[in-house]
């Protein structure tokens, strides 16, 4: 059965989604493909799983930085997905990479000749575990801050709260990261 819960985050209101065993999902309320693929109906309530979350989230949002391996997650997603998801979670704190990097390392371990950018961007884009998997550490090649389903001034703020250097980073006049 799942549950869900919200978590009061400094960035907005976030919804908790898991079972007994995992965190499935974790969204800012409103972001693009909420609850998305999510069909069992969850039953507002909380359990240790969510306390944990709630209290990584807490750590995270006081400067902190806790271990997203200490959570027990489960994503639900292709297995490129979930592939991709899983690099997401080896970018250090305060670091970014580019969709084309991630696209060039994804290549190689699938023992591709290449792999497509805007293949990586979709699956980073349906990350289902907001924060923990730090999908806002993606930029674009050219510097641009785009792509983040939380929004733009979200992504922004994560990574100034996680210190990265943003010399060189910009919003986009227009394009996916301004829904």
């Amino acid at each position: 059965m799942l549950v869900q819960q919200t978590y009061h985050s400094p960035l907005g209101d976030m919804l908790l989604l898991g079972d007994e065993h995992a965190l499935r999902g974790a969204w800012f309320k409103g972001q693009k493909y909420f609850m998305a693929g999510i069909d069992e109906p969850a039953v507002c309530a909380s359990c240790d799983v969510l306390r944990q979350t709630a209290a990584w989230l807490d750590a995270y949002f006081a400067g902190k930085r806790p271990d997203p391996s200490a959570l027990s997650l489960d994503p639900h997603g292709t297995p490129f997905q979930r592939r991709i998801w899983t690099m997401l979670l080896q970018i250090p704190d305060g670091q970014t990479t580019t969709y084309g990097r991630l696209a060039e390392e994804a290549a190689q371990r699938m023992k591709q000749e290449r792999m497509s950018a805007q293949a990586v961007g979709g699956a980073v884009g349906h990350n289902e575990i907001s924060i923990i998997i730090p999908c806002h550490r993606v930029v674009g090649t050219n510097g641009s801050l785009t792509g983040y389903a939380g929004g733009i001034d979200k992504k922004r703020k994560l990574l100034e709260l996680e210190h990265t250097d943003m010399t060189g980073f910009f919003v986009p006049k227009k394009g996916t990261a301004l829904f």
